[in-house]
């Protein structure tokens, strides 16, 4: 028992604090009482530098990372980029933070380091979901099949990117509501991207009757698509006769328009549709069914 006593003594704490120097055959009240209080002040200023590099440490890291925001902002850089390279410098810099505060405490760091590589390989096995968002996350950074503020269809779900995280990207819906789709689950799939192209073409089908003169129809759908004040000119908008149908000959009707104001003039036009031809007299076919009764002696 003295033995394991002696060489206990005879170790350093975990914490750095020596205690080498204590004769365990010699110990009295005083005595520890004044190691205690050595050792509390020791272990008090330990905390206090820790708890100090932890906080202005994560002070610094939030000033940098504002700082290279700043500096992005001013080189004009792509802000799904900008957000993106931030998020992973905060990161960065908190885990420095977090590995001098351990250090500061006496903890010997390069152990740790290697138990936490170790520990993040596991982790890494076990969360290969997360991984692969994450890579996905860096390859939407990268090629950039969209940005903040495009309408996009992706992953089962549509609306406008707020914001591309690590591991998510952040939807918002034409009625507000916030959806967050996971990175893979969007570059896994197709992706339509609505807002690329600062024009977009509105395809209708309008239909009308077999008695109606088709010159007349034809006048009426050209003189909406000429004179509606968001419809582009060039290119030119489309009227054609596309399909005789069953109970309805269908004319194509393809205006032109800025892509931000694609519904406006696609209902504009539906709603100028019905009141022309309500005007002119023409029919819009319904489905209908003709039943016969035939009576027989």
């Amino acid at each position: 028992m003295d033995q394991e006593t002696t060489k206990n003594a005879d170790a350093p704490s975990s914490l750095g604090i020596d205690i080498s120097n204590i004769d365990p055959s010699k110990l009295d009240v005083n005595t520890i009482m004044e190691t205690a209080s050595t050792l509390g002040t020791e272990l008090g200023i330990k905390v206090l530098t820790a708890a100090a590099i932890f906080f202005i440490g994560r002070w610094i890291a939030h000033a940098l990372v504002n700082a290279s925001r700043k500096a992005m902002a001013r080189m004009k850089i792509e802000p799904t980029l900008e957000k993106f390279l931030s998020n992973i410098l905060h990161a960065a810099l908190l885990i420095v933070v977090v590995i001098t505060t351990i250090g500061a405490m006496g903890v010997q760091t390069t152990s740790l380091l290697a138990v936490l590589g170790a520990a993040g390989l596991a982790i890494g096995l076990a969360l290969q979901g997360s991984l692969s968002n994450f890579a996905s996350g860096v390859l939407i950074v990268a090629f950039r099949p969209y940005k903040v503020g495009d309408f996009i269809e992706g992953g089962g779900v549509s609306g406008s990117v707020e914001e591309v995280q690590i591991f998510t990207t952040v939807l918002k819906t034409p009625d507000n509501k916030q959806i967050i789709v996971p990175n893979s689950q969007i570059m896994n799939g197709t992706i339509t991207n609505f807002s690329t192209h600062d024009i977009r073409r509105v395809d209708l089908v309008v239909g009308c009757g077999y008695d109606d003169n088709l010159d007349t129809v034809y006048s009426v759908l050209k003189d909406i698509v000429d004179n509606h004040p968001l419809i582009i000119q060039d290119p030119a908008p489309g009227v054609d006769l596309n399909t005789l149908a069953d109970s309805s000959v269908n004319f194509n009707v393809r205006p032109w328009c800025k892509s931000s104001d694609y519904w406006t003039v696609y209902n504009q036009v539906t709603e100028q549709v019905k009141r022309q031809f309500d005007e002119k007299g023409l029919n819009i076919p319904y489905p209908q069914t003709d039943v016969h009764v035939y009576k027989h002696d």
